[in-house]
């Protein structure tokens, strides 16, 4: 039996099978597990066939890339602005609480996508040909229902005064914004500026290329469903943002990034040496404590970007951090990609591990944007605010 590989390479795959003994394998035998066969040899298969129908028609290809173009575009549309408004609306010493409160409800955003993944059966193998459109509307009307509730309940200028005077009663706030442009960075803040922007590329190359490969990774490599691991690390991180910002403000956000970064890099590499045959519960484990590393990370190195800098450049920052993530995101899926197929699909896990590892270096020597001093009293006042 033979397959047409992406190079245009004929290859023989199974001399034990005939046609027919090959099309008689199933995604499940009797026992409802995962047929090893079918992983071995019909995804292969099935890849390669698709790899050649895309080569006799490449419109289909090249639309599905515009679609996505456009959705991403969309995305980074209203991402950027609609994070900014956490700093316009908070007070300084409060903004790693409240971007604990951005991100639980972006993870918790997830955990209901993973949810109703799991509902539809996505992530099974015996679904991997199904027909995603359902899922895809469902998908939809929570975001416009999101938009409703958006546009009915937030008042932009209301919370932005709101935010000024709390400022003013507990002498916390900035100097007018100067005529003519935003403020020139000293020079250590600047450096400070460019190592954060490093790291938060870094890790995002590290993580996102694990959380975009870990579906393929999980029924090739390990033969688990991806869902329910995600779904635990998404669940993790949710139980963490708000105990996370709060040591932050305790200890420091350089300090809780740095720990965040130790423990994201140790579950990754730990993920390294699994295979397929391992306990399943130690990879839901190793997800858990990921998630929770992530959230760390997450809800500390946005408000230190955006503390850099003064009222009037809040969405000039973002877009820096934004900048930062995205292109991270957009790069890493395919040098990611192009190693797992150099190398073999075991690269992924230690390709995350290295890029974690490096953002911890790069982080160790900011020296700007962490939590400014307030003083006893004022500090005081501002858990009572909270």
């Amino acid at each position: 039996l033979t397959v047409l590989t992406p190079g245009g390479e004929t290859v023989r795959i199974a001399d034990e099978f005939t046609r027919e003994e090959f099309c008689s394998i199933r995604v499940q035998d009797e026992s409802g597990a995962t047929d090893p066969r079918y992983t071995e040899f019909v995804v292969p298969a099935r890849q390669a066939f698709a790899w050649q129908r895309t080569l006799e028609n490449p419109g289909a290809m090249a639309l599905f890339i515009a679609v996505l173009l456009v959705v991403l575009v969309a995305m980074a549309t209203f991402r950027s602005p609609a994070v900014a408004l956490m700093p316009d609306v908070t007070i300084k010493p409060l903004r790693s609480k409240a971007n604990a409160i951005i991100n639980l409800m972006g993870t918790a955003g997830g955990i209901i996508v993973l949810v109703l993944g799991t509902l539809m059966q996505t992530g099974s193998t015996k679904n991997a040909l199904m027909s995603y459109i359902p899922y895809f509307i469902v998908i939809g009307i929570i975001m416009l229902a999101a938009l409703v509730v958006f546009m009915w309940k937030v008042n932009e200028p209301l919370f932005v005064q709101q935010m000024h005077q709390q400022s003013e009663r507990y002498g916390i706030a900035e100097d007018p914004q100067p005529q003519g442009g935003g403020r020139r960075l000293p020079r250590g803040e600047f450096i400070s500026l460019l190592l954060i922007l490093s790291s938060v590329v870094l890790w995002f190359m590290g993580y996102n290329a694990i959380t975009s490969k870990y579906s393929l990774y999980a029924g090739s490599v390990l033969n688990l469903s991806y869902s329910t691991t995600l779904l635990i690390a998404n669940a993790a991180a949710v139980a963490a943002y708000i105990p996370v910002g709060i040591i932050a403000s305790k200890v420091g956000r350089k300090k809780t990034i740095l720990a965040g970064v130790l423990m994201l890099g140790a579950a990754f590499l730990a993920a390294s040496f699994q295979r397929a045959g391992s306990p399943a519960a130690l990879m839901t484990a190793l997800f858990a404590l990921a998630g929770i590393g992530w959230a760390t990370i997450n809800v500390n190195s946005f408000p230190m970007v955006v503390e850099l800098c003064r009222e009037g450049d809040v969405g000039r920052y973002t877009g820096f951090y934004y900048t930062a993530s995205m292109a991270a995101q957009t790069v890493t899926p395919i040098f990611s990609g192009f190693l797992m197929d150099r190398f073999g699909m075991t690269v992924l896990f230690p390709y995350g591990t290295v890029f974690v590892l490096l953002a911890f270096f790069t982080m160790l020597f900011v020296k700007h944007g962490d939590n400014r001093p307030t003083a006893g009293d004022k500090l005081e006042m501002l858990g009572d605010a909270d």
